[in-house]
């Protein structure tokens, strides 16, 4: 996996840079040593690293704006960073690039509960949100594993999901506004505390779009009334297969549960073993479904879902009784990843996404790479989605794993989109699954693509080397986009 080459020039430079930035951000917001700075040397996919050229740690909006106006004078490039969470190498930082970490952009401005709103920096964590709102009743819907955790920025530009995604929508449903910078250090506003806005849909092309148009200062996010009632089944079966079939079922049935979420055999051992939620050991493939609502359609949903767990061969079934148990069931699954830590030394967590349907298909063929391989896999999916999200266990220290761990994960993926799905549920494609897009898309796709970016960053200097397996100057993508000093998309209000 190659990256840009570093540009010896800035790297020659650095001293400049240092004073420029210190000049900006006084105090200790700029990281120079290299002690430090190993603080920085990768996200949370750990198999790459590398030392940023510095990294920049702002406060405020005017001082991000200031770093990327200098950056964009002398050519420097820029690798923004949230909580350094994600999954895909998104936040990786280049030895030529200034990282910018946006963790002390960490208040929460603003809570509306009238138009059910709030608004807050980019570096508030997700779990933060709904913990500001909870008195009242509220909560932020989308919850990540990691939310206690990741910011709500980084949430933004990955399209962050949860085990509610399936019925309350991923980031993309819940964000109503973004305060952005461009590169050329001018701050947009897109959106608001309105559910919907005329014009170009600027704010579902930010939403995702990994840190490659702008940095995201501010964010304002939709919250919901917590439901009268949730209550959650364990469901186990004998068979991937017939768990598949059962969440097909549960869909075609009509029934939007607020989450549905599967593991598989390994992952279930693990995770009891880790956090006791009292999962049952002898089963295949283990179901958590839960149902939100009034009381009395919840318990009406809980008789429909469980004929169809019984129709379609479940062996256990458990339906909490308390909000503690149902917390019990879900502490489970939302502990999956550091349980598999427990047992390997190292894992690759993938995400890939594929029509329901499919779902016992990609399991067996996921089965047979194992084989194929010689390295365990632990499964743990949103499955109402069909999001996957295979754990591929290696030992970095044995020669040979990595790569073969790697090219497990790839052909995941690749089979992923054969089936009809495509290559990330929500962790991003940043270098992780970059070589793999031209699987998906085809070289006109991808052109398209960064010629959208280049309306934002004429000279790539936001977070290059991510997504795309060919960066292409955008004077050889044609004349889009207009620049002749003037920014793209004029109407955006600024300030």
């Amino acid at each position: 996996m190659k990256m840009p080459e570093p540009d010896g020039d800035v790297i020659a430079r650095r001293a400049q840079i240092i004073k420029a930035m210190q000049a900006i951000v006084p105090g200790e917001g700029v990281i120079t040593d290299s002690d430090e700075l190993r603080a920085y040397d990768h996200d949370g996919l750990m198999a790459y690293k590398g030392l940023p050229l510095i990294v920049v740690l702002p406060e405020t909006t005017e001082q991000v704006s200031a770093i990327l106006k200098y950056a964009a004078r002398h050519n420097v490039k820029i690798v923004p960073r949230g909580a350094g969470t994600g999954l895909s190498g998104g936040a990786l930082p280049l030895a030529d690039a200034i990282t910018v970490g946006l963790a002390k952009f960490n208040k929460i401005l603003d809570i509306d509960f009238d138009n059910r709103a709030v608004v807050a920096q980019t570096g508030v964590t997700n779990l933060a949100i709904t913990q500001a709102v909870e008195h009242e009743g509220f909560y932020y819907a989308p919850d990540p594993s990691s939310q206690i955790a990741c910011s709500i920025g980084g949430n933004i530009a990955e399209n962050s999901g949860g085990v509610h995604c399936l019925k309350y929508g991923l980031t993309t449903n819940n964000v109503l506004g973004i305060e952005m910078v461009l590169m050329s250090g001018e701050v947009v506003r897109i959106g608001g505390k309105h559910l919907d806005s005329g014009g170009y849909d600027l704010l579902g092309v930010a939403t995702g779009s990994e840190g490659l148009l702008g940095v995201i200062t501010e964010v304002t996010v939709r919250i919901l009334q917590k439901p009268e009632t949730a209550r959650a089944l364990l469901i186990g079966f004998p068979s991937n297969e017939a768990g598949g079939d059962c969440v097909a079922a549960i869909i075609g049935a009509g029934i939007i549960p607020g989450g549905m979420e599967m593991m598989d055999k390994p992952a279930i051992h693990a995770t009891e073993d880790f956090v006791h939620a009292g999962y049952p050991l002898d089963v295949q493939t283990l179901l958590i479904v839960e149902l939100d609502g009034p009381e009395a359609e919840v318990d009406y949903l809980i008789e429909r879902v469980d004929a169809i767990a019984r129709q379609t061969g479940a062996t256990y079934l458990r339906i909490s009784q308390s909000e503690e148990e149902r917390e019990v069931f879900w502490s489970g699954r939302k502990n999956a990843f550091p349980a598999v830590g427990r047992i390997s030394p190292d894992y690759l967590c993938m995400d890939g996404t594929i029509p329901r349907n499919r779902l016992a298909d990609v399991l067996k063929r996921v089965a047979a790479l194992s084989e194929k391989y010689g390295l365990r896999v632990a499964n743990v999916f949103h499955a109402g989605d069909g999001n996957l999200h295979p754990l591929i266990l290696f030992d970095a220290n044995q020669p040979g794993e990595l790569k073969n761990a790697e090219q497990f994960g790839a052909d995941i993926l690749r089979y992923c989109v054969e089936v009809g799905g495509v290559l990330t549920g929500e962790h991003g494609v940043g270098i992780e699954k970059r070589d793999l897009m031209g699987v998906m898309f085809s070289e006109d796709d991808l052109k398209q693509q960064q010629r959208l970016k280049c309306a934002f960053d004429p000279n790539q200097l936001l977070n290059p080397g991510k997504v795309y397996p060919t960066l292409h100057r955008c004077a050889e993508l044609g004349r889009m986009f207009v620049h002749e000093g003037k920014l793209p998309f004029p109407d955006i209000p600024r300030f």
